[in-house]
């Protein structure tokens, strides 16, 4: 069994900042790529960022330059820095990750339950 869980949303003013972590455990062999998606109210859910075990990372254009990505590797977590929030940034943001499991063939797509950010003065 693989869980992700998510961790570090909350509410923040505008042009706050927040961190969020992401930690993938159980039976994984392997992860690939890794990434934070969100859905706002109404709203189909959208890739926020993404990044390859690599390290080559892909950003949805309404967080560039404010969002940065990472991952570690050895600990099986992402993160996601996010620095001048606004109001329409508020969403649940689920973490996602491209994982291959011990002893079973196959790659899962494996998500996190979500966590909530809220941006509001």
């Amino acid at each position: 069994q693989v869980q992700l869980v998510e961790s570090g949303g909350g509410l923040v003013q505008p042009g706050g900042s927040l961190r969020l972590s992401c930690a993938a455990s159980g039976s994984i062999f392997s992860i690939n790529a890794m990434g934070w998606y969100r859905q706002a109210p109404g709203k189909q859910r959208e890739l926020v960022a993404a990044i390859t075990s690599g390290g080559s990372t892909n950003y949805a254009d309404s967080v560039k330059g404010r969002f940065t990505i990472s991952r570690d590797n050895a600990k099986n977590t992402v993160y996601l820095q996010m620095n001048s929030l606004k109001p329409e940034d508020t969403a649940v943001y689920y973490c996602n990750a491209d994982l291959v499991r011990r002893w079973t063939p196959g790659a899962l797509d494996a998500w996190g339950q979500g966590t909530l950010v809220t941006v509001s003065s």
